[in-house]
């Protein structure tokens, strides 16, 4: 069911500008919201992304379309001044057409022209759902007021975005800061974008517990076992369940460095559902980013974990509305 605390519900009431229908598409789960001019989230509601491997692309569209529906009923269809999309990418940009690496029934999906004909009359932005929880948290959280900065999203996959000058940096494709498709180990697993070795291919949540049961760690369990057990079981001081999580920390120290190099920024913010083990992962990813980061500029560049909630792809995806002159750059 839609969630919407009392006060949200009297500003929704009393609001004179509209608020943006934002959406947050990942390969787990699908969110919904109402977002006000100041981020703050009035209504939301969520779903599975898929029920199972029958789902195709048109049941997937119509799970969300369904969910984007909810949401505006539930306080009485109010009129928007906006649709702000985060999806998993890469994508076209800023066409919006999808093909997310994590959801292999989206090939080349126009859920942007879906959305345009679902809500007439209003922009509809489509950008990455890592690049979305980037902004968000450079609009009101960890880096807020911050001019440049790297934002990294470790979940289902590894992504990120880019900050610089005070701006969202698109690229050619709307694909720049792609820090989860730098190579880490050129000699390290296949990732599923079909390269080698990638950030992602190591370091991303379903890839820790596969490397830890392919280790021997609960082997007997294998279909049930979880990153969140994994997390359980290192601190309880399992010798394979910390290996684990020393080898994702390398991999994603070896492609901050990298990104810092490159991009001089200062910050570097990393959310996502893995960040939340805490020092499991920051303590290696510190340590081996210290290693690999040489040079005086790049040594001052701060690791900070994200501050906004679950919440945050639906704040950054209503951004590309709500703070266009600083995150959109495609009309």
């Amino acid at each position: 069911m839609p969630f919407m605390t009392d006060e949200a519900a009297g500003r929704l009431a009393t609001r004179s500008d509209a608020p943006v229908l934002a959406v947050d598409i990942g390969g787990t789960k699908l969110a919904a919201g109402l977002v006000a001019a100041d981020g703050q989230v009035l209504v939301s509601d969520r779903a599975l992304t898929t029920l199972g491997p029958d789902d195709d692309g048109d049941a997937i569209w119509e799970r969300l379309h369904a969910l984007c529906e909810r949401v505006l009923d539930a306080v009485g269809r109010p009129a928007i001044q906006g649709v702000g999309v985060g999806c998993s990418g890469p994508m076209r940009w800023p066409e919006g057409a999808v093909s997310p690496v994590n959801l292999p029934a989206w090939r080349d999906f126009p859920l942007r022209q879906r959305l345009i004909e679902a809500y007439p009359g209003v922009p509809v932005r489509v950008h990455n759902d890592a690049v979305a929880v980037v902004v968000a948290e450079n609009w009101r959280g960890a880096g807020e007021g911050v001019s440049n900065m790297l934002g990294m999203v470790v979940s289902t996959g590894v992504g990120g975005g880019l900050i610089l000058g005070g701006r969202l940096i698109d690229g050619a494709s709307g694909n720049a800061g792609h820090v989860g498709h730098m190579v880490a180990d050129p000699n390290g697993p296949p990732c599923g974008c079909g390269g080698i070795g990638c950030v992602e291919a190591i370091a991303r949540g379903p890839e820790l517990a596969a490397w830890a049961r392919a280790q021997g760690w609960r082997s007997e369990v294998t279909e049930a076992a979880t990153t969140k057990e994994l997390a359980e079981d290192a601190r309880a001081g399992d010798k394979i369940a910390l290996q684990a999580f020393e080898r994702a920390g390398w991999a994603l120290g070896v492609g901050i460095a990298s990104s810092i190099a490159l991009c001089d920024v200062g910050l570097i913010v990393v959310g996502g559902g893995v960040s939340q083990v805490g020092d499991l992962l920051f303590e290696p990813l510190e340590r081996h980013l210290r290693t690999y980061a040489r040079m005086g500029f790049t040594q001052n560049a701060r690791v900070v974990r994200a501050t906004l909630d679950q919440n945050a792809g639906l704040v950054g995806a209503s951004a590309f509305i709500l703070a266009g002159d600083r995150y959109w750059s495609a009309d």
